[in-house]
């Protein structure tokens, strides 16, 4: 039986911008096989809807937290509804993704 789809919107704190971490939550949110977007917010922190099973969400967690420079100190999270449909992982704001 194949787990349910989830969606969660998450705010990350800490040092998260000019590190790297919107590429690097591309990159891992693709190989993970994951859908939605992340962009770079103007007091500092970074905004975050992900799409996929709960489990494959957590791996991209887990995997953001190891990468250095990236140092995660916040995230506010919370379950929203699923996006029918989306197709792929992109950075908001930008026209080409990574």
């Amino acid at each position: 039986m194949m787990s349910p789809v989830t969606r969660w919107h998450i705010f990350f704190s800490g040092r998260v911008q000019f590190v790297g971490f919107r590429y690097q939550a591309c990159l891992l949110a693709k190989k993970l096989g994951l859908t939605g977007w992340v962009e770079n917010l103007g007091d500092g922190r970074v905004e975050m809807e992900v799409q996929g099973t709960a489990g494959q969400i957590r791996k991209l967690l887990i995997g953001l937290k190891d990468r250095r420079p990236i140092r995660i100190d916040r995230m506010e999270v919370r379950e929203i509804a699923p996006v029918p449909g989306e197709k792929k992982f992109g950075v908001k704001g930008y026209e080409s993704v990574y």
